[in-house]
């Protein structure tokens, strides 16, 4: 090998490795989603790592599919890999102990979205109850006080778990509308949202008075419509929460009634602009919410909504 081959050599490799160097060295923001592939959680991942990049962090996500033992290893994960703070998706605090320990230990900042503020949470958005209000006041509304209403339910997380409270807040003013719930799985939101709606029908025929389908997320009221399509029981309203894709193309073509959009993009990519800061203040940093209002969308504004948040549906 002559002395230029070797000093060029020797050049490149020092680029390699000054490389692989920077690389290791990119702060790492770990994010915990209950459920990776459902839509909200997806726009907001999508908001987050927007954010991410313009820090210049590198993103990791680790889908616990509804399980808090997961989420809480994969928390304690984060922590062992020197992250410089973890997203909890929807996951309440109260069931994060385990990991939040890890993380407090090791002065990693957790904060939450729609797992609300409690122990060491250091900021919440994406708040159950607040998205979900404008929805159920349109449903009570729209029903009168004497119906049938299916609502389908969650109550591992945090976000669905303060929707239902809400839910049954709201109700209580309103005696003369009988509730039924069913709890969905995650995964199997869909095919639960059909099935618990197929054995809810057949106890309500049509005729036999005001009907509703809620869901504490989008997800299960979609996997509704699919039976009472089957079925053709156009009388029957279907609510939603979140405001995701499919959604909006169901009020669109008059199959579901409202859901309100949450613009979780946004609270994701506002969440992790909210991390510097955070860090930054360590022990003098106090908890906060950062919520993003809801827009209510139904067939009075759908179109006006899709021309003016095209982003919404894939658009």
């Amino acid at each position: 090998m002559t002395r230029m081959t070797f000093g060029i050599s020797l050049l490149a490799s020092l680029v390699l490795t000054t490389g692989v160097a920077a690389a290791q060295e990119k702060p790492l923001l770990g994010i915990v989603s209950i459920a990776a592939t459902e839509a909200n959680n997806v726009r907001y991942i999508t908001g987050a790592k927007a954010a991410g990049e313009e820090l210049g962090w590198e993103v990791s996500v680790i889908d616990a599919a509804g399980n808090a033992d997961q989420a809480n290893s994969a928390i304690q994960n984060f922590a062992q890999r020197g992250a410089v703070a973890v997203i909890d998706m929807v996951f309440p605090y109260s069931s994060i102990g385990a990991g939040l320990e890890a993380a407090k230990t090791a002065g990693i900042p957790v904060v939450t979205w729609g797992g609300g503020i409690g122990s060491s949470v250091a900021a919440t958005n994406g708040s159950g109850a607040p998205i979900a209000l404008p929805v159920i006041e349109k449903m009570v509304a729209d029903l009168g006080e004497n119906a049938s209403l299916l609502a389908l339910t969650y109550r591992t997380g945090e976000v669905c778990r303060n929707r239902e409270a809400l839910l049954d807040e709201v109700l209580a003013k309103h005696p003369g509308i009988k509730v039924t719930k069913n709890e969905v799985r995650i995964p199997g939101y869909f095919e639960d949202g059909a099935q618990y709606a197929n054995a809810w029908l057949a106890s309500n025929p049509a005729g036999d008075g005001n009907l509703a389908i809620w869901g504490c997320w989008d997800d299960p009221a979609i996997g509704a419509i699919g039976s009472l399509r089957q079925q053709d029981r156009t009388e029957v309203k279907v609510y939603g929460v979140n405001g995701n894709a499919q959604a909006i193309e169901n009020i669109k073509n008059g199959h579901m009634t409202a859901t309100a959009w949450e613009d979780s993009r946004k609270e994701g990519y506002d969440m992790v602009k909210l991390l510097p800061e955070i860090i930054k203040a360590k022990a003098d940093w106090q908890p906060k919410a950062v919520e993003v209002p809801a827009v209510l969308i139904s067939a009075d504004n759908v179109a006006a909504f899709i021309a003016e948040h095209p982003e919404a549906v894939g658009n």
